[in-house]
């Protein structure tokens, strides 16, 4: 085990806030000079199975922790899953049936290993104790907190302000998550910087409930492609981490300096010295931000799909965006029948897969993005008729489409 000083110089790295420093390098030498691991808790909600590198923000803090000896315990809030997340939401979420929580979970469990020690690693779920609460238990769980402290939290405060509704059910979210930490003993929650109440909380009823109250380390949303919004599904500005391994490898090496060094703290395995390294390299010129962005993309690909890929997806890249600047060795073919004799083009993207939605085709044609045989498509109500086309959506998706009559 790592000396308590290099310990917590290792868990700051890339967190917002620490509640409290203080406590953190207590609990550290506690459990370097008794040779006991703390417990660091995390806990996920089942409600998006497919997830994004910004996702794996917690989950590296969590390698982090167990690369130092400390026992990792990834909590699958399958019960509170169930009753839904208010954090950041204006209005009721929609409660998850069971069947696809149980779906949902499974889905996690394989994704979350690509990143963890499965050896080492406890994956529980939060119904094991909180299926089993009694009325009165419940009733003395809610006891524990007033409807005044509720209301401070931000969401809840401007439903409340705007005569939305809050159900009872929501007030009990932070408070079964609380209780999960009660429950565990936790040393330590991690957490995105949305779940702040809930995660103090959890410290709270641990001293009203007589255990020690956990620390709490609070991690940066990531921000996305376009360097200013979190990344999402939804923006289009996400790298997922079942993305074929040229999709990731081109995205990674589009986003721009600054937020390339950002990655590298947040989701890069290079130790801290490494990392100041490469800021002063970038810094003062000696090191291309592009042999950086490379070894960041190579390693990130390298991470879920494995050596070869990671260099062969390199290999493609330089094909197509270096001097020769050519096309994919491997372009899928999309056939398509249609009765009219034209077909609009955003619905022609949208049905092949290039996009998820016209909207997003859309965007993409006002934004300059896309190329049908080479030649830039500047008009969104543009349409093909019969033909076969080659289409480059931004710029590293290409697909061979056959528009046929039906």
């Amino acid at each position: 085990m790592l000396a308590p000083e290099r310990q917590l110089e290792i868990i700051k790295r890339g967190a917002v806030e620490v509640i409290s420093e203080k406590e953190l390098l207590q609990k550290l030498e506690k459990s370097y000079k008794e040779k006991r691991p703390l417990k660091v808790k995390a806990g996920f909600d089942p409600t998006a199975p497919d997830i994004h590198v910004g996702h794996t923000v917690l989950l590296e803090k969590m390698r982090q922790f167990q690369d130092l000896g400390h026992e990792i315990i990834f909590l699958i809030g399958d019960f509170t899953g169930m009753i839904g997340d208010p954090s950041g939401r204006s209005e009721t979420r929609k409660p998850l049936t069971k069947e696809e929580v149980i779906k949902n979970a499974e889905t996690y469990k394989e994704q979350i290993f690509k990143i963890l020690d499965p050896q080492k690693t406890k994956v529980m779920f939060n119904s094991e104790w909180l299926s089993k609460m009694s009325v009165m238990d419940i009733v003395r769980l809610g006891s524990m907190q007033t409807v005044a402290r509720m209301l401070e939290r931000e969401d809840f405060k401007k439903r409340y302000e705007n005569q939305q509704d809050i159900t009872i059910l929501e007030f009990y979210y932070p408070l079964f998550q609380a209780y999960d930490s009660v429950h565990l003993k936790a040393d330590v929650e991690l957490g995105g910087t949305d779940q702040k109440f809930n995660i103090l909380m959890g410290r709270t009823l641990q001293r009203k409930m007589g255990v020690e109250e956990q620390v709490v380390v609070l991690m940066p949303l990531l921000e996305g492609l376009d360097g200013v919004n979190k990344m999402s599904k939804s923006l289009g500005n996400y790298i997922g981490i079942t993305e074929p391994p040229k999709e990731m490898f081109g995205k990674i090496m589009s986003i721009s300096d600054t937020l390339m060094l950002r990655y590298y703290e947040l989701l890069s395995h290079i130790s801290i010295e490494e990392l100041r390294g490469l800021k002063k390299g970038t810094e003062s010129g000696e090191i291309h931000p592009k042999t950086a962005k490379e070894n960041l993309a190579l390693e990130i690909v390298e991470r879920y799909w494995g050596k070869d890929a990671a260099l062969k997806a390199k290999e493609e890249f330089e094909h197509i965006f270096g001097k020769d600047k050519g096309l994919p060795d491997e372009i899928s073919l999309f056939e398509l029948k249609w009765e009219e004799d034209e077909m609009w083009i955003p619905k022609i993207m949208k049905l092949s897969g290039l996009v998820s939605s016209t909207g997003e085709a859309m965007r993409l044609i006002k934004q300059g993005g896309l190329k049908i045989d080479d030649k830039k498509i500047d008009d969104p109500d543009a349409k093909l008729k019969k033909g076969s086309y080659l289409f480059k959506a931004g710029k590293r998706k290409f697909l061979k489409v056959v528009v046929k009559r039906q």
